[in-house]
């Protein structure tokens, strides 16, 4: 049951990589811990080009890497402007947008904050 939570958890990490409005540290850190008792599954996650280092800085510095917080803004404003530029048709899905690229920007630049890089 645990390694089926971690799986929802590894997708909805996933979907987030793409989707600036979902959260991926936090789903690919709660997938860990669900797939925590599977050593060949956790040893994978952690090792994983897309979602070590979310995992190792956390383990490690309760942080995620600068270059990891770096990467997630960028990605996050690209989808966005890409998003208002062809998408958005109505002024206030553009305002709502940038909204919420402030709010996960400064999530990442606060929250994910402290220990090593």
């Amino acid at each position: 049951m645990l390694e089926l939570a971690g799986l929802i958890a590894l997708a909805a990490g996933a979907v987030g990589v793409f989707l600036p409005v979902i959260p991926t540290t936090p789903f690919v850190i709660l997938a860990a811990f669900c797939f925590s008792s599977n050593p060949r599954v956790y040893g994978w996650l952690e090792h994983s080009p897309f979602f070590g280092d979310y995992i190792r800085g956390w383990r490690e510095h309760r942080t995620i890497p600068t270059r990891a917080r770096v990467q997630g803004i960028v990605m996050v404003w690209a989808v966005l402007i890409l998003t208002m530029a062809f998408f958005m048709t109505e002024e206030w899905h553009r305002v709502m947008l940038t909204f919420i690229g402030l709010c996960v920007t400064i999530h990442l630049l606060t929250v994910f904050r402290g220990g090593r890089d």
